[in-house]
C-alpha cells in the first residue's frame, strides 16, 4: 500500500510548494481536486487539457518529487434538479476523466449526487425512511429515472477512457451506504466503486471494517480515504446520527470528524488497514483532514504518524511457516 493525502486541504499554497511540503513528510502520493465541491486551485483541468506543454508540466512537478496521482476529485450533484447546476457538476467529471486518462491516474472519486422527488423540482431530495409511504416512491423514481440512467451512461464514457470511478459513501446522496454503491454497481457496471471513507460510515453506525469486508469481497473499492470521526455520547442522543447542525457547532453535535487517531485508536486504524489488505486492495490510503480542533499542519502531522505505524507497505510474500 501506498500514503498519500487530499491535497485540497494545501489549496492557500501554490501547488509546487504544497508538493515539496507533502513529499517531505514521506508520502507516496496526492489525490487532487480537480472542479466540483473540491475546487480546482491546483488542476484547472480544462487549462491542462487544452495545453500539452502545461500538462506535462504538472505531470512533472508530481513525478519529480516521488510522488504519484491516485485520483483526480470532482465531487459534485450531477443529479441536482436544477439543470445548470448538474450541468456544471457533469460537465467538471468529464474534464477530470479526460484528464486523468492523459495523466495516467486510474481513478475519478466523486458523489453519486441526489435527485428531486420529480421532474419539476428545485432541490434534491434525499428520503432515509421506508414510511410513509411516499419516500419508498420517491426512491423508486430517483433510482429508476435520474440514479442509474446517469451513472449507466457516464461509467461507459468513463470506460473508454481507461477511468474508474469511486463514490464516496457520503450522506446526503443517493449512494451512501455499501448496500446502495453494490445496487448501483450491479446496474451500472464494475466501472463504478467506491471511495470508501470510514468516517462516513461511523456516523451512520456502519463498521468500517465490516463495510471494508462487504465491498472488498465484491471487488468494489477503488480508492481509499483517512478519516475518523468522534461521537459524543451525549449529543448523539439529544440531535441522533442526522444531526442537521453546522459542523462549526462541535460542542453541541452529535458527531464530527477528526484527524486519524482522534476518533478511533491505532488499533482500530491497524483492523481497517488489515482488512483492506484482505480482501485485495493494495493501493492508496489518502488521508483526509477536516478536523476542527487541529490546523491544517497539526492535522495532517498527526495522521501522517498514526497511519504510518499500521499501514501494510511490503508486497505480500510466501506463507513460510504454512
Amino acid at each position: 500500500m501506498k500514503l498519500g493525502v487530499f491535497m485540497v486541504l494545501f489549496a492557500g499554497k501554490p501547488f509546487e510548494e504544497a508538493l515539496d511540503y507533502i513529499a517531505s513528510k514521506g508520502l507516496d502520493a496526492v489525490e487532487i481536486g480537480a472542479g466540483g465541491y473540491p475546487g480546482n486551485a491546483h488542476c484547472d483541468a480544462k487549462a491542462l487539457l487544452a495545453d500539452e506543454g502545461k500538462l506535462k508540466a504538472f505531470k512533472r512537478a508530481v513525478e519529480s518529487r516521488g510522488l504519484m496521482i491516485s485520483a483526480l476529485s470532482c465531487h459534485g450533484n450531477p443529479l441536482h434538479p436544477q439543470k445548470d447546476i448538474a450541468r456544471e457538476f457533469h460537465d467538471s467529471m468529464i474534464d477530470a476523466i479526460q484528464l486523468a486518462q492523459k495523466l495516467d491516474v486510474p481513478v475519478v472519486n466523486t458523489v453519486s449526487g441526489c435527485p428531486g422527488d420529480h421532474e419539476g423540482a428545485k432541490y434534491p431530495n434525499w428520503p432515509v425512511a421506508p414510511w410513509p409511504n411516499d419516500y419508498q416512491e420517491i426512491l423508486t423514481w430517483q433510482w429508476e429515472n435520474k440514479v442509474i440512467p446517469y451513472w449507466t451512461e457516464t461509467a461507459k464514457f468513463a470506460s473508454n477512457h481507461n477511468v474508474k470511478i469511486g463514490l464516496e459513501l457520503h450522506g446526503g446522496f443517493s449512494v451512501h451506504t455499501p448496500a446502495t454503491l453494490l445496487r448501483l454497481r450491479e446496474a451500472a457496471g464494475e466501472t463504478i466503486g467506491a471511495n470508501l471513507d470510514p468516517s462516513h460510515m461511523w456516523w451512520q453506525g456502519i463498521d468500517p471494517v465490516q463495510a471494508v469486508q462487504i465491498l472488498g469481497r465484491a471487488g468494489a473499492i477503488h480508492h481509499f480515504h483517512a478519516k475518523d470521526t468522534t461521537i459524543d455520547p451525549v449529543n448523539v442522543n439529544k440531535h441522533g446520527v442526522t444531526d442537521m447542525q453546522s459542523y462549526a457547532m462541535m460542542l453541541d453535535r452529535a458527531w464530527q470528524f477528526r484527524s486519524v487517531g482522534y476518533g478511533h485508536d491505532v488499533k482500530v486504524w491497524a483492523d481497517i488497514i488489515s482488512a483492506l489488505r484482505l480482501t485485495g486492495y493494495d493501493y492508496v490510503v489518502s488521508i483526509e483532514h477536516e478536523d476542527g480542533l487541529m490546523s491544517v499542519d497539526e492535522g495532517f502531522t498527526r495522521a501522517v504518524q498514526n497511519l504510518q505505524q499500521v499501514i501494510i507497505r511490503e508486497p505480500l510474500g510466501e506463507m513460510w511457516w504454512v
